[in-house]
């Protein structure tokens, strides 16, 4: 049955390609058979129920000769790698019982597939990816926090296509990505389509993050929101990207790039991430009884 779906989903990815050459309202019915397809098809992740959140992996967005976004010389990669780190300590402190990993600890470049593997590696219950955003126009600020899904806005896809670009800093990433194509809206668009049984308990995180942040720093917040992101494509577990804010905005970038910014960040977050624990837990031992 698995290997049925397997060629299934690899005849439609190839049929996919055909489609950049048909005029723009000759792709809409074949993307519609495409999403009934998936939305109909079972997670093809096994979902493992659990009592308790002993693992948590926190992901600092790019690295070593990828930067990330860049304004006015505040870079992307700097930012996240000290947000991390930050709420891993506050993890740490908070949460002794629970085994905090990083992706990267230092300035180094990590492929994206290799920050999913390591969350699976260690059969992580969480995965957090810490970004900053960009935008064209500089009068946009504030955060969001993604989980993998469909995307329902323009402005969605823009982001996880600026994410994802960096595949191609990373050797083979067509055969490591199941022909993925950085400069193709399709091939976001597929990638986007595939929803893995933790996307509620994902949702929920997600949520969590936006409402401390808008709440607790009185920080705009854009909301939960979910595009294609590779990162958090092959994870097995819940999983969240935050956008902290947006370099491109003058307010943001000198929020961020100060240390009592990126403090308040910091410490939103992990309270998120507790708080969700504390959900989960009472929820799971509820079920259990």
């Amino acid at each position: 049955m698995l290997d049925d779906m397997k060629n299934m989903v690899s005849m439609l990815r190839t049929n996919l390609n055909k489609l950049l050459n048909l005029p723009k309202w000759e792709k809409t019915v074949p993307f519609l058979v495409i999403f009934m397809f998936i939305a109909a098809t079972p997670p093809t992740t096994k979902k493992v129920y659990k009592k308790n959140i002993g693992t948590i992996v926190i992901d600092a967005g790019h690295g070593g000769h990828d930067p990330g976004c860049i304004a006015n010389g505040v870079k992307e990669k700097e930012i996240t790698l000290a947000i991390a780190l930050s709420i891993g300590s506050k993890l740490r402190e908070q949460l002794p019982d629970v085994k905090i990993i990083y992706t990267r600890s230092g300035d180094k470049f990590i492929e994206l597939w290799e920050r999913a593997a390591i969350a699976n590696r260690n059969n992580a219950d969480l995965f957090i990816s810490i970004h900053c955003n960009s935008a064209k126009s500089v009068h946009i600020s504030g955060t969001e926090t993604f989980a993998m899904g469909l995307h329902k806005a323009e402005s969605n896809l823009e982001v996880a296509k600026r994410e994802n670009d960096v595949v191609l800093l990373e050797d083979n990433y067509i055969e490591k990505y199941d022909g993925f194509d950085p400069s193709s809206p399709e091939s976001h668009i597929y990638f986007s389509l595939f929803q893995n049984s933790f996307m509620d308990q994902s949702i929920r995180l997600a949520a969590k993050v936006e409402s401390q942040i808008n709440s607790g720093l009185n920080r705009p917040s854009r909301g939960v929101k979910q595009a294609g992101f590779l990162v958090l494509w092959k994870t097995k577990m819940p999983s969240v990207l935050i956008e902290t804010g947006f370099l491109t905005n003058k307010n943001d970038r000198e929020y961020l790039n100060s240390k009592g910014g990126r403090e308040e960040m910091s410490n939103a977050v992990a309270n998120a991430i507790i708080e969700y624990k504390k959900s989960f837990e009472a929820s799971a031992a509820i079920k259990n009884n």
